[in-house]
């Protein structure tokens, strides 16, 4: 229900206030849809039996444009004062202190986060009850255009190097420009440890294929070519929660894919909005792929024998 500039959603046991419902966050163009705050609440709530996996207890980092994606973003780690108690905090260690992120742990939270206008939920890599041991692993391909063959070539390339490695791995489209290959880890491993390992696989591809990948920070030293980030493999660095929504026009959306959807021609890294991100999710591209995480062990000294 609505009355006077607000509606109330219900949320399982919790009815969450959505102040301006009618606030436009994506202006409409000559392309794409108008989109207000009322609609990103009505696509978090449908797909939040789908998002919520990837973010229970895991810190976050809110993308907040209040005043739509044409205004001012806030980039936000510490949780205010006032959001209600009832939404779950982590405070976790940074250099000289603590930072205490917000945690998505149910669809009250999802919805209230809607409330804020954070458009974009981007996630840690580990959870908050073994915050130094990530349990996934993300490769960030970023082309040094809009060439998507190239990016989903890229994919292709890295995901049978980690088959090759005996580690399975899934891939999402970022709603952005690539595409992210992630990998399900057992939680043993540190981030540095982690982190290096990740080097190391992009630096065998990059090596393999030096006239189409690079793992150049700078972009001048890219040359055109597409650069495989493993940065995001970090303490305290974050990458773009699944379902989570961008803020281009449009409102695109990061969605999962299964591999065999690279060779979809119409795939592209903004294929899915929050028009139609709810039905491909229903099919559950990744599966149960997440639940089957690794030790990094024996992948590193098959690298080791693949790179000597």
């Amino acid at each position: 229900m609505s009355d006077e500039g607000s509606r109330t959603v219900r949320a399982g046991r919790r009815t969450v206030t959505v102040h301006r419902p009618d606030k436009v966050l994506f202006p409409g163009g000559r392309d794409t849809p108008e989109y207000t705050k009322s609609d990103l609440v009505d696509y978090h709530r449908a797909v939040a039996p789908y998002m919520l996996p990837h973010l229970r207890g895991r810190p976050l980092m809110l993308d907040r444009r209040p005043d739509g994606i044409d205004g001012l973003t806030f980039m936000q780690k510490n949780t205010p004062d006032s959001y209600p108690e009832w939404i779950t905090r982590a405070e976790v260690p940074k250099e000289g202190g603590t930072v205490t992120h917000t945690v998505c742990d149910d669809t009250a939270t999802l919805l209230y986060l809607v409330d804020q206008a954070a458009i974009t939920l981007h996630r840690w890599l580990s959870r908050t009850d073994r915050i130094t041991r990530p349990d996934r692993l993300v490769f960030d391909l970023d082309p040094p255009g809009d060439d998507f063959e190239a990016v989903r070539e890229a994919a292709r390339l890295l995901g049978e190097l980690l088959d090759e490695l005996h580690l399975p791995s899934a891939v999402m489209t970022t709603g952005s420009r690539g595409l992210h290959v992630v990998v399900p880890l057992n939680g043993e491993h540190d981030f540095d440890v982690a982190r290096a390992f990740a080097r190391e696989v992009a630096d065998t591809l990059a090596d393999a294929h030096p006239d189409r990948l690079t793992t150049a920070m700078r972009k001048r030293d890219r040359g055109g070519r597409l650069y495989l980030d493993v940065q995001r493999n970090a303490y305290a660095q974050t990458a773009v929660a699944p379902y989570s929504v961008r803020a281009k026009p449009g409102a695109p959306v990061a969605v999962p894919v299964s591999w065999d959807e690279l060779n979809d021609p119409d795939l592209n890294a903004r294929r899915w909005t929050v028009a139609d991100a709810v039905a491909h999710a229903r099919t559950e591209p990744w599966g149960d792929l997440l639940r089957r995480g690794r030790a990094l062990g024996p992948a590193r000294r098959g690298l080791a024998g693949l790179r000597d």
